[in-house]
């Protein structure tokens, strides 16, 4: 049976990882993969799966950056057009959003609006209306973000699908089935309290309000719906 491939592109904060698992295993937990779905390490270079050996593939967040080109980035940025071509449904997800664009010709730096942390309203476009993925959810929708790069140009043929106040493409699609979001949607409220804290410095610095934010974040279910539609979409559930 082909799976759905996590693509894993770093760790998240030891005391996260020592405490609640890491970025894979809340995806797993979202999606409720049950057993349809297995994590690869773009890091340890292993070979990339065969394209006709999986039925999806999710890109996770990274502590890494995009534009800092590291090899085995490089490396999936090449195998990720190859996805699309053969419309195998592709999810990235913060650092796998930007590298998406990335890999596809759009442009990826530092958000000029600054970083983007907490439970925050994303904005839906018209164009999130009938998409598979977004389509229905309530607009504003509220998400967890945790990221300091955005995509600041969207590659070619790309349709924006959300904003937020800080950040211009918070969702976007490619074709009908390759997705890159800003947005954490395997986050729970705890976890992004982790990163406002472990970012509380550097926020303040920029004129945000760490406490606000953290005092302000809360669960919310659109996350885990997002990953259970991806999951239902590569799968044919």
């Amino acid at each position: 049976m082909r799976k759905v491939i996590i693509v894993k592109a770093g760790n998240t904060l030891p005391a996260l990882i020592a405490g609640k698992g890491d970025f894979e295993d809340w995806i797993l937990s979202g999606m409720q993969a049950d057993g349809k779905a297995t994590v690869v390490d773009a890091r340890d270079g292993a070979p990339l799966p065969a394209y006709g050996d999986v039925a999806g593939v999710i890109i996770t967040g990274s502590h890494a950056m995009v534009t800092e080109r590291q090899p085995w980035s490089e490396r999936v940025a090449a195998w990720l057009p190859g996805l699309i071509e053969r419309q195998i449904p592709t999810l990235g997800i913060c650092y796998g959003h930007q590298l998406l664009a990335y890999a596809l010709g759009g442009e990826v730096g530092d958000n000029p609006n600054g970083r983007e942390y907490g439970t925050l309203a994303v904005y839906l476009e018209e164009a999130a209306r009938d998409d598979s993925l977004l389509g229905g959810l309530p607009d504003p929708v509220e998400v967890h973000v945790s990221h300091t790069q955005s995509v600041l140009r969207l590659p070619p043929g790309a349709r924006r699908l959300a904003h937020s106040e800080r950040d211009e493409a918070e969702a976007f699609v490619v074709g009908e089935t390759a997705w890159g979001v800003q947005f954490h949607p395997e986050f729970d409220a705890a976890v992004v309290k982790a990163y406002i804290a472990y970012a509380a410095a550097t926020l303040r610095a920029e004129g945000q309000d760490p406490d606000r934010l953290a005092a302000d974040a809360h669960d919310t279910p659109f996350g885990p719906m997002i990953l259970r539609r991806f999951l239902q979409i590569a799968t044919g559930g």
